[in-house]
């Protein structure tokens, strides 16, 4: 069993793309390779085999190993509810919430869980691509340090470094940050990646000479920008409305397809905004993430989203006048889906008994469903498969959630949860069939659901859009790329 670990100059240097790419060359050569990720800190999380949650990069590199992502690859996820504090979830469940200060005392504990599941990750595969998190010179972080340089002393392995070249200062970035390791840390780093490289190769060559006799230390490869390149964000809303679609339907043919306007704002706590990214890539659809403050533009349906903070954002959103543009676009006929957090939002109240996610109390939502939630101290977590209650399509997603919703209006079901029998009624949709929510993710990840619903929400003469194979093929395009790029006989030993 080997262990390779990929590390960072700085965040969205790389890593989760570079740990990807990894995973699934070696997987395309016959190995038994498994990602993991000691710590994260994410909002976008998905729901393992194993009944837990983990970051949803990791459970995108699951998929390049062509395995159903597990809990021992990502033991530590902190899920952020305030500017200061988190939950802490070890092991897929959540044990507590912990202010910053709190939660660097109880690294020493977090390190037992992460080793615990590193050493069950070696009892069942060959390979262990292992992704660091922001960047090892975060020297305010350093004591204790389970994300970087802490897990790869305490498990002895080798470590990649990346850099973004496209933001500038890539030299800086690498050699500084060597500058600020100890000399053990130095000594196991085995080269540099840089990442994003737009121009001619020749032209940034003497920079590499340089480099290497300065460290002393290889240049493993450069890897090209990749136009329309895509991979599930771990955390960060894509600033990009749509992404190019490549060779996969010409430019005329998106043009002219255009013609559903999905909004969806970005909340201060937005949480699984991967929802969306099959949405982003249809062609027949013209979607926009809105920032508080951007101009709203006319929408034929809005999406509520996730949050990790469901009153908070839902006091964020009156705030910025979400309220009278939902109204008004309601009044002039158009559609409005909330899911998971965004569901609650919908309905009458959410209550907070036990401070959950904030300070104890009570909100009023946006009242179009009328049920009301109550977020209690154990969460949901389940994959879930599941029928449309308006249309013959089936579903496969995941719920992840702490809030129980009641009320009359989950008497008018979205979909029926046909996991066991009887099959169970799950959401809402309003008499009027403006108004529909539910807490299952994953919703437009499957073609039959997302064709369904983009038909509810008034899309005719759709065109068939496969966003898992999409994904799929992304994958290996990235692979692809990154075999070619690589310097395999300064990696042989590693790898």
């Amino acid at each position: 069993m080997k262990t390779l670990m990929v590390q960072g100059t700085t965040s969205d240097a790389g890593k989760s793309t570079l740990v990807a790419a990894l995973c699934r060359i070696l997987y395309r050569r016959g190995m038994r390779v498994a990602p993991f990720k000691p710590q994260n800190m994410a909002l976008n999380s998905a729901v393992t085999v194993d009944g837990g949650e983990i970051g949803r990069a990791q459970a995108v590199q699951a998929f390049a190993c062509g395995l159903q992502p597990h809990t021992d690859m990502n033991p530590v996820l902190l899920k952020p509810n305030t500017d200061t504090g988190c939950q802490v979830i070890i092991h897929g469940q959540v044990v507590c919430n912990l202010e910053a200060v709190g939660y660097h005392a109880y690294k020493p504990t977090a390190m037992r869980a992460v080793l615990a599941s590193w050493q069950r990750l070696q009892s069942n595969y060959e390979y262990i691509v292992v992704e660091g998190a922001g960047s090892p010179a975060e020297i305010n972080l350093r004591e204790n340090d389970i994300a970087n340089m802490g897990f790869a002393e305490a498990v002895d392995c080798p470590v990649i470094l990346i850099a973004d070249i496209d933001r500038g200062g890539v030299f800086a970035h690498i050699v500084g940050t060597l500058a600020l390791l100890s000399e053990s840390e130095r000594a196991r780093v085995i080269g540099f990646v840089i990442n994003r490289f737009r121009g001619d190769i020749a032209l940034l060559q003497p920079g590499l000479d340089w480099l290497e006799q300065e460290t002393g230390k290889p240049v493993l490869g450069v890897i090209p920008y990749l136009h329309g390149m895509h991979i599930e964000a771990e955390d960060a809303v894509p600033e990009t409305k749509t992404i190019a679609m490549g060779e996969r339907y010409s430019q005329s043919d998106i043009a002219d397809a255009r013609r559903l306007v999905v909004v969806v704002p970005v909340l201060p706590h937005i949480s699984n905004h991967t929802d969306f990214d099959a949405l982003r890539l249809h062609p027949q659809v013209d979607f926009h993430f809105v920032k508080m403050n951007e101009t709203i533009p006319p929408a034929d349906l809005i999406i509520l989203p996730g949050s990790k903070n469901v009153r908070g954002d839902l006091d964020f959103l009156r705030a910025h006048g979400w309220q009278q543009v939902l109204t008004r676009h309601l009044r002039y006929g158009g559609k409005v889906l909330g899911i998971c957090g965004g569901f609650q939002m919908l309905g009458n109240l959410v209550h907070d008994p036990f401070s959950i996610e904030g300070e104890a109390g009570s909100s009023a939502g946006f009242g179009w469903l009328d049920m009301e939630t109550t977020l209690e101290q154990s969460k949901q977590l389940k994959q879930v498969t599941a029928k449309l209650a308006f249309a013959e399509a089936d579903v496969t997603g995941y719920e992840i959630h702490m809030g129980v919703s009641t009320g009359a209006a989950l008497q008018n079901p979205a979909l029926y949860i046909t996991d066991g029998e009887p099959r169970q009624p799950e959401g809402a949709i309003s008499a009027d069939n403006q108004v529909a929510g539910t807490y299952l993710h994953g919703l437009f990840d499957h073609a039959q659901s997302c064709a369904a619903w983009l038909q509810w929400a008034g899309l005719q003469a759709q065109q068939t859009f496969d966003y898992e194979q999409f994904r799929s093929d992304e994958l290996d395009r990235l692979a692809d790329c990154v075999e070619q790029h690589l310097d395999w006989t300064k990696l042989d030993q590693y790898i």
